[in-house]
């Protein structure tokens, strides 16, 4: 049963080569083994580099849309009538083959090449409040594929140079000769001698076994802005992984994560903190001195404060990441009513209650509500 290549790039049948490409670069990210080593996450990366292989070549995309699978098993290059014709009975990619590119004298589509584009890399970097706000030059550590110095891409041993296919002559794909219900067809597929490139390497590089990278562990520096917000990316263009045969490197993603602050929480570029306030204070009023990320702020607290109050310090936020100016950052009080008191504290409130004209309510061991009730019922007045 062929596979569903549109599904594993979750796009439709009608997607453009461009959606194609970002859905393809965008699971590349998640489910790349330098990013996602879990085992499960590696076969579905081979799927989707499958999956891409596939849709992005026109002439497989369309034996796709007509049922078939490209990369599937099919049909043979020997068979009864020898070395160079195939049995009565041959595959579906045979015949699409024989339609598309594959048949009558060849024109198949050359040699593949042996450098190509890197993929992109992502890397996750974990950020203080103070260091999203302002912005910070932070150190970072990837593993990535870089191109070898030994061989500066190429994959041969030093004085050596990749020799002509003997198997496909240069061509990348061999021919054979198939008879099919449609009657005979020549159809072409990669060489396997040479996996399609034209070319063998007898001596490769030693270091990097004729890949023409390597991997290994860098230290950069990236620059990152001031106002970044959690999960936002920074692009740093072409320092991902170096393509196979020296080509052109991918991009690397840094993926910010700013840490939780013991102080303020953070709602896009406005701040919030919480400030106890005591009892007596609210009543009376005070002016309070605000830490903020960079400043001390005075803040007057007006008296007959009410809990839940805000204060608002404009511009004492995160600055803006696109733009002048920054957030504000709002003072949330929580007023804060004593639960224990002594007797001289208790009678002057009460004190203080009757000067108000405020009724004070009183529990007593006889005078309690369940008390009054139980009275009621056993017929006290």
């Amino acid at each position: 049963m062929a596979k569903d290549y549109y599904g594993i790039l979750g796009v439709s049948r009608e997607a453009s080569d461009d959606e194609i490409k970002r859905a393809y670069r965008k699971l590349a990210r998640q489910y790349h083994p330098d990013v996602n080593p879990d085992a499960a996450a590696q076969e579905k990366f081979k799927d989707i580099n499958a999956a891409y292989e596939v849709l992005s070549d026109d002439r497989k995309r369309q034996i796709v849309d007509l049922g078939g699978d490209p990369l599937a098993p099919g049909g043979g290059g020997g068979g009864p009538g020898g070395p160079g014709e195939a049995g009565p009975f041959v595959g579906f990619q045979d015949i699409m083959d024989a339609f598309f590119g594959g048949a009558a004298g060849g024109g198949g589509r050359g040699p593949r090449p042996r450098t190509r584009p890197g993929s992109d890399a992502i890397l996750r970097l974990e950020l203080d409040l103070p260091e999203t706000a302002f912005g910070v030059e932070a150190p970072i550590t990837v593993d990535t594929a870089v191109l070898c110095t030994t061989c500066s891409g190429a994959g041969t041993a030093a004085g050596t140079h990749p020799e002509t296919c003997e198997a496909c002559g240069g061509r990348g794909e061999v021919q054979s000769v198939q008879r099919t219900f449609l009657g005979q067809v020549v159809s072409a597929r990669p060489c396997t001698a040479c996996q399609g490139h034209g070319t063998t390497i007898p001596n490769p590089c030693p270091t990097c076994a004729g890949d023409g990278r390597v991997r290994t562990r860098r230290s950069l520096t990236v620059k990152i802005p001031a106002g970044v917000e959690d999960g936002m990316r920074i692009r740093l263009a072409q320092q991902g992984e170096v393509g196979p045969g020296g080509g052109t490197a991918g991009d690397l993603y840094v993926e910010i994560h700013e840490r939780p602050h013991d102080v303020f929480s953070r709602k896009g570029d406005d701040l919030h903190c919480r400030v106890a306030v005591p009892m007596t204070t609210a009543a009376l009023g005070t002016r309070l001195t605000i830490k903020t990320l960079d400043s001390e702020e005075p803040v007057d607290v007006k008296a007959g404060t009410q809990p839940g109050s805000m204060l608002r310090l404009r511009a004492r936020g995160v600055p803006h990441l696109r733009g002048t100016g920054r957030g504000d950052l709002f003072v949330h009080l929580d007023v804060r009513t004593p639960t224990k008191l002594d007797a001289d504290q208790e009678q002057m409130l009460r004190e203080f209650a009757q000067t108000r004209g405020e009724e004070v309510a009183e529990l007593t061991k006889q005078g309690g509500f369940f008390s009054r009730m139980r009275d009621a019922f056993n017929g006290h007045a």
